[in-house]
């Protein structure tokens, strides 16, 4: 399953549309209003399926994730100096970047490759490309995607 993750151009909250491969809407996150970032995930009906929460007082980023509220886990920035990593405390996925932050791939122990996401770099807005094998870990790596690019938000 290939997912495309475009950030919409005119926004004054973080909001993105995910499209499917015959440019059907997937998904759609809207930015709330909040202390830190806070992104709300709908599916292709309408429907809010999932949050994701920055937490503001860490020390490193952390990023609490919600299934239809309830809470399932927290994804969290590891300290690396030349590669980005992400962690993620709900299951056995880990996240690791390339040193230029534009591909990022998701592996786990226990069932291997979980996604490969990539950023193009030449559109207006932020816009990634998200491979996913198993369409069922769709959900897990568009999280992924919405906290490295929240991330690199905060950062910059």
């Amino acid at each position: 399953m290939r997912l495309y993750f475009k950030q919409r151009f005119f926004s004054w909250l973080d909001s993105y549309d995910i499209y499917g491969e015959s440019g059907e809407t997937v998904f759609t996150v809207e930015g709330k209003l909040s202390w830190g970032h806070c992104l709300h995930v709908l599916d292709g009906t309408g429907r809010h399926i999932a949050t994701l929460q920055e937490k503001v007082f860490s020390f490193l980023p952390q990023f609490e994730i919600y299934i239809e509220d309830e809470y399932v886990g927290c994804i969290r920035k590891e300290f690396t100096f030349f590669k980005p990593q992400f962690t993620i405390d709900c299951n056995d996925w880990q996240v690791d970047g390339e040193w230029m932050e534009w591909d990022y791939r998701i592996e786990s122990d226990s069932a291997g490759h979980i996604a490969a996401i990539s950023k193009e770099i030449f559109n207006w807005t932020d816009t990634y490309v998200i491979d996913v094998p198993d369409p069922g870990n769709a959900l897990g790596a568009l999280m992924v995607v919405l906290a490295i690019d929240a991330e690199k938000c905060s950062r910059n």
